[in-house]
Formats: C-alpha cells, structure tokens, sequence
C-alpha cells in the first residue's frame, strides 16, 4: 500500500468536477496540494475549501510557456496527477476542425507539456507517483467520439510505455480508466450512459488506485469489462455491434 499522508500532489485540472472531487479527497487523505487550471478564482474558492494545506498555481496546458512557468511555480513535490479535458460528441461525418484539435492538444499533447517538465525532475531524483487519467473510451475506437476517444487512446498508451521505461526507477506510473461522470462534459451527451458516477465516486476509485501498486484501474468494474473485453472481438464482430447502421 501507498501512503498517501504527508505526500504533496500537483492536480492538473482541479478546478472542477472529477479534479475538484479528488482534491477533496486527497487533502482529507492528509496530502498537500499543489492546484492547477485556467479558471484560477474557482481553485481559490477550493483552496479555500480543503481541509489541509493548498495553494493555487495557473496552467493552461495547451500553452507550453504557461506549463513551464507553472511546474517552476509549483516547486518539489511527491506526484503529479493529470485531470485536465475537453470533450464534444460528434462522428466523423460530422467532423469538427477546431473542436478536434483542441481535444487532441488538451487531453493528449497537453499531458505531455506538463510530463515534459515533471519526469526529466523525478528521474534524476528517483522518486516520484505520476497519475494519468484516460477513459474507458480508449480500449478501442467508438461511434460518435472523433477526438475525445483517441486523444485518450493515445494517452493511455503514454502511460503503458512510461510504466515500461519506468520501472525500477523509483518514479510510479498510474493509469485511471473512468467510464461516465457526472460534469459539464458528460452534460453535452444526448444519450443513456450506463452506470454514471458521481464526481466523488469516481475520485474514491482514483485513490484507491493511488493507495495501491497497481498499474491501473478501470471502472465502474462491471462497466469496464464491456469495454475490455471489445479489445477481444475479431473485427467483423465488433464493427456490426458498435459501428453506425
């Protein structure tokens, strides 16, 4: 188990929803907090609110000047857990240039910005906890998701060869796969989402994968095994059950 306690964690994306649920958390859990976003008066407000100990540093990670001023900001700490997203719903045929992009720079190029900054640091010091967040929507391609889908498809990729570099160094590497949460991103969707969590729920899942030595976690676990499991199905078989008629 992992000892949380005492520990100082930078969260990328705090200023709401899953981010702002975890940093509840954490800081309950006895962590320090080190919280990052564009929206800098809503990570006052939260630091504000925690328990324990917190300051606020601004990032905007599609900016790689803002990402560097802020991991100097930001100092020493123990680990670094990654939360910042965009998401708009649309399919291929419906394609949208700007939209996608900006789900590739925030949710993919962005994590590498701020993962430039950090890794290279716990490297040479040999000690360090590095928590991405991808989705269930990663395991394999999905109607209806151009860009959100494969930007966490990517990410979750960065993380399995991180894990792989990594290992033995001393710096951890961990990969949380949350399936539907209830936020402002998951309030675009005009479809039935099984399973939703709650923004807390899904943070209780995130720590428990924090406490651990796991490599990763998918949940809701019931969920999750629909979306592992597709990674099994020939082509043909998947394609006629998730592709558009």
């Amino acid at each position: 188990m992992r000892k949380l306690s005492g520990k100082t964690y930078w969260l990328v994306g705090a200023s709401e929803g899953l981010g702002r649920a975890l940093a509840l958390k954490l800081s309950k859990a006895g962590c320090t907090l080190i919280l990052s976003a564009r929206n800098t008066e809503s990570l006052e407000a939260l630091a504000r609110e925690v328990p324990g100990e917190a300051r606020v540093v601004a990032c905007d990670v599609s900016d790689r000047d803002s990402v560097v001023k802020a991991a100097q900001d930001a100092g020493e700490f123990d680990g670094l857990v990654f939360l910042a997203g965009v998401y708009w719903p649309f399919p291929a045929s419906e394609w949208n240039a700007e939209q996608t992009e900006s789900m590739f720079d925030i949710n993919l190029t962005g994590a590498a910005r701020v993962l430039g900054q950090v890794v290279p640091q716990m490297v040479a010091r040999g000690s360090g906890h590095i928590v991405l967040t991808g989705s269930l929507s990663g395991y394999r391609g999905l109607p209806g998701s151009i860009g959100y889908s494969s930007s966490k498809a990517g990410l979750m990729h960065l993380a399995e060869s991180m894990h792989c570099d990594l290992r033995g160094s001393g710096v951890d590497v961990q990969l949380a796969n949350p399936g539907f949460i209830r936020t402002r991103l998951t309030d675009k969707n005009d479809f039935n989402m099984p399973f939703l969590m709650e923004p807390a729920q899904a943070a209780d899942e995130i720590v428990t994968l924090m406490r651990s030595l796991r490599f990763q976690r998918a949940f809701p676990k019931l969920f999750s095994l629909v979306f592992r499991g597709g990674n099994f199905l020939p082509d043909w078989l998947y394609y006629r059950i998730f592709a558009a008629k």
